[in-house]
């Protein structure tokens, strides 16, 4: 097969659509199941080369949820505390901790349940069964992986009436040097982006504060990888092995800086045994269990604590969650690490990064308020690295 034709392009207006190999060659993928679309398959690609990069870089089986482009997080196969399986909805799986590859995932899905709400997921490994226990009961839209086990591939294909799509990619496959595009008709042409992030670009440290830990080395080529395949501009915040919050697309770096340091912060409140203890209605679906714990930890748009309703949430109504409580809670988390896709133009970025604990802090560097980021990190007694790789992704 060295086509494959697509219901249509990103929107449906936009026809015919496909995706081939312009050398007439095999696609180095195979469709088991169901229908893939075009976002589909960019999320399944560009989720693939990071999965793939990170089991590389790390020694350890990774995954990826994957939304429009780019990954809402990425973790390493780490087992999980009690508190976060509660948190990811998954301290009811029988086997997580045998499994890497289903703890990688429910790390990844677990972490921004909102943005992950009908996903597209990438494997480094083989999907096993618990594994696809996980995905069963999750909304997605698909999964590539270089296999499946026949137990986990028989309960994807059940999988939404039958539909679900379920790729399976060729792990020795590797493109072309150069990648093309086109835009308007004109083709765009350009090196693809084979850029190694190991630990050696992690060597120029330039705060007062130079110890940096193998965790911290870890958490930074997570977040650095993430980003490789995020669409900028992009910052990411890592912890504990995976990415806990992702800024992505935004025009204003100290945007990209708030937005993921506002998505870490849920990340570890999620975690607080107030919300752990929510006295949730048997019955109440994950997605709205999802929404439901967003509220009140954010007091976004319902206020579920108000009469009327929190009686169509919870048992009982919950105490509020303080603001003093999160703080408290936040001010506790203080190894988290900051990776940037291009350097910090202002020091604010690193004002906002403290108040979500990061202690540890990469970026290309190369701006000419530099000494005023490096100051600001040295008053936090941060550790900063300048590895002057730049990780655009468009």
């Amino acid at each position: 097969m060295n086509e494959f034709l697509l219901k249509y392009g990103c929107n449906p207006n936009q026809t015919p659509a496909r995706i081939f190999m312009k050398d007439g060659s095999e696609l180095p993928l195979t469709v088991l199941n169901g229908r893939p679309g075009y976002i589909n398959f960019l999320d399944a690609l560009n989720g693939w080369q990071l999965v793939k990069e990170l089991k590389a870089a790390c020694g350890l089986p990774a995954a990826a949820s994957f939304k429009h482009v780019s990954p809402t997080s990425a973790a390493l196969g780490i087992p999980m505390p009690r508190a976060l399986k509660q948190a990811c909805f998954v301290d009811d799986i029988e086997g997580l901790d045998k499994s890497a590859i289903a703890t990688a995932y429910a790390r990844a899905r677990g972490c921004d349940r909102l943005c992950s709400f009908g996903d597209w997921i990438a494997l480094s490994d083989v999907c096993d069964k618990t594994c696809a226990m996980v995905i069963k009961r999750e909304v997605s839209d698909g999964i590539i992986a270089p296999g499946y086990t026949p137990e986990a591939l028989s309960i994807l294909k059940a999988k939404r009436k039958g539909t679900y799509n379920v790729v399976q990619i060729d792990p020795t496959y590797e493109p072309p040097a150069l990648e093309t595009k086109d835009v308007f008709g004109i083709t765009f042409e350009q090196g693809h982006n084979i850029v190694s992030l190991g630990e050696e670009v992690l060597e120029h440290i330039v705060t007062k504060n130079k110890e940096l830990p193998q965790s911290a080395k870890r958490d930074m080529l997570v977040a650095l990888i993430t980003l490789k395949y995020t669409q900028s501009n992009s910052v990411a915040y890592a912890g504990d092995g995976q990415a806990i919050g992702v800024g992505a697309g935004q025009q204003s770096r100290i945007h990209c800086t708030r937005l993921a340091g506002s998505k870490a912060d849920t990340w570890f409140l999620r975690q607080h045994p107030k919300v752990l203890s929510l006295p949730f209605l048997p019955g109440l679906s994950r997605p709205v269990r999802d929404n439901v714990v967003d509220a009140y930890i954010n007091k976004s748009e319902e206020d579920v604590l108000t009469d009327g309703v929190w009686q169509k949430y919870f048992t009982t109504r919950p105490e509020p969650f303080l603001d003093s409580e999160k703080s408290t809670w936040l001010d506790a988390q203080t190894s988290v690490a900051l990776a940037s896709d291009a350097f910090f133009p202002f020091s604010d970025n690193i004002e906002r990064a403290y108040k979500s604990g990061v202690k540890y802090v990469v970026q290309p560097g190369g701006s000419i308020r530099d000494d005023a980021v490096i100051e600001a990190c040295d008053e936090h007694e941060m550790v900063m690295v300048t590895n002057g790789v730049r990780l655009f992704h468009h």
